[in-house]
C-alpha cells in the first residue's frame, strides 16, 4: 500500500513541476486582430502585410499596401523566405482559413510576431477602418 501512495505522491509532484515549466505558448501564439486592431499596428509598426490568396484574388480587391504571397503556389515557401522574421507580419486572406494555415507554417518558419486578420477580407470589406484598392 506504501508503494501505491509513493507513485501516487510522485506522479503529482511531477504534474506541479512539469506545470510551472515556461513553454514559451503565449510568444509563439498567432494573433487573431479586428480591422481596428489592424489599422492601430500599421500605424504603429513597420509590418508586412501580407495577402495570402491566389494574383486573381489579389488584383480585384486588395487592401492598400499589402504584396501578394499566394499560399497555394508551389513557390509559398520560397516566398516567405524572402520576409524579414523580425518583423511583424499581418496576414489576411477572403475568409480567414488559408492565413490561419500560413501564420501557421510561419511560426514554425521561425517568425517572432504573426497576426491573422479576423474573418479575411470578406468580414470587414464594408469596415471604414480598412483602405481597400478596388479594380473598376
Amino acid at each position: 500500500m506504501k508503494k501505491i501512495y509513493l507513485i501516487f505522491g510522485l506522479l503529482i509532484a511531477l504534474g506541479f513541476a512539469t506545470s510551472c515549466l515556461d513553454t514559451k505558448e503565449a510568444t509563439t501564439d498567432v494573433k487573431l486582430i479586428t480591422a481596428e486592431e489592424m489599422r492601430d499596428i500599421l500605424e504603429l509598426e513597420d509590418v508586412q502585410l501580407v495577402d495570402v490568396r491566389t494574383p486573381q484574388e489579389h488584383e480585384q480587391e486588395h487592401i492598400v499596401n499589402s504584396q501578394n504571397i499566394d499560399f497555394t503556389s508551389p513557390t509559398f515557401e520560397d516566398d516567405i523566405a524572402k520576409l524579414d522574421k523580425s518583423k511583424p507580419v499581418i496576414l489576411y486572406c477572403k475568409g480567414g482559413g488559408r492565413s490561419a494555415k500560413c501564420a501557421k507554417k510561419l511560426k514554425e518558419a521561425g517568425f517572432e510576431k504573426v497576426y491573422d486578420l479576423d474573418g479575411g477580407i470578406s468580414k470587414w470589406k464594408h469596415s471604414d477602418k480598412l483602405k481597400f484598392e478596388v479594380k473598376s
